[in-house]
């Protein structure tokens, strides 16, 4: 299994199950819910606590680890990052941006016993103060079978324009 586009510090599995490509989609789309619905705090449910949510600043299937993100959260960041989204004192989040996205173009990128990587593309519609904006952006995860279900362990989240300046997001991609 290539493991370029991944963290080395991921969770181990803890199932040997086969997990297919459409269960895999059933926790993305449920993940995708979620977050339009500002539903943060059930988002952080998804995750294990080694995961990582990754948004690089450059295209291509560099190493997260070693290349600039815009964003690079663990457990205790995504945490973080929940409460300040949740907490009304996020100026980017005040009032918070009404989004739909789209998930789709699903295409297993590795499998084996208990893990799943997923590639797909992500449409994210925003709507704030009279103003629609598209993001668009290819996106990785890795998913992996615990004792509590499936989890996200790893979302590498590759903006189409990730080289370009980045106006203020006060929501989770």
């Amino acid at each position: 299994m290539t493991t370029s586009i991944f963290a080395p510090t991921t969770a181990t599995p803890r199932v040997a199950q086969v997990i297919t490509l459409a269960e895999a989609q059933a926790l993305i789309w449920q993940e995708a819910e979620l977050l339009d619905t500002l539903g943060y705090k059930a988002w952080l449910d998804l995750w294990t606590a080694e995961g990582y949510y990754v948004i690089p600043t450059e295209r291509g299937d560099g190493d997260p680890v070693v290349q600039l993100n815009l964003l690079y959260d663990d457990d205790a960041m995504r945490r973080m990052r929940v409460k300040r989204l949740t907490s009304g004192f996020a100026m980017a989040s005040s009032p918070p941006a009404r989004t739909v996205r789209t998930v789709s173009r699903f295409v297993v990128a590795a499998s084996e016993p208990g893990l799943i990587a997923v590639r797909g593309a992500q449409i994210l519609v925003e709507y704030k103060y009279d103003r629609t904006r598209i993001i668009a952006a290819d996106v990785t995860y890795r998913i992996v079978a615990t004792d509590d279900g499936l989890k996200l362990d790893q979302k590498v989240v590759t903006l189409i324009n990730a080289d370009d300046p980045l106006h203020g997001i006060g929501y989770l991609l």
